[in-house]
């Protein structure tokens, strides 16, 4: 039964490598590109890329504009953080001794710090990451 399920494991990673040769068109194939696509009728690697526009000089690359999203995700996050400590100050401060109003204030200072705290770590690290993977262009 063993021998069985190994020659099965076999056969299916055999497969497996024949179709993505199959789908990419190996590495050592061209492709026309089809009539109606962005570069009818030249060679390209893979049927993929007939519908690629060119790199113009000056185009920002994906990862230039993943890292601004990101960057602009975590800045809104700081910027909601910091709303939340405003407000949560301001509960504090007009609590006049009623203990629920207090511990409410003193709880949205804590999450608006602990929320502030996050992002400012989440910036840090993908930054950190992105620039160690990809390197400081972005």
């Amino acid at each position: 039964m063993k021998i069985k399920a190994l020659v099965m494991a076999g056969v299916m990673t055999l497969m497996g490598a024949v179709g993505v040769i199959a789908v990419s068109g190996g590495a050592w194939a061209t492709i026309t590109c089809p009539t109606g696509s962005l570069h009818a009728n030249k060679e390209k690697p893979s049927l993929a890329e007939c519908n690629l526009p060119n790199k113009e000089e000056g185009d920002p690359e994906l990862i230039d504009t993943v890292i601004t999203i990101i960057n602009v995700i975590v800045g809104f996050v700081a910027v909601i953080a910091v709303i939340a400590i405003v407000i949560g100050g301001i509960y504090y401060v007009i609590s006049v001794g009623d203990s629920s109003k207090t511990t409410k204030g003193k709880n949205a200072i804590l999450y608006g710090i602990v929320g502030l705290v996050i992002s400012l770590l989440a910036f840090a690290i993908v930054n950190f990451v992105l620039t160690a993977v990809f390197g400081p262009k972005g």
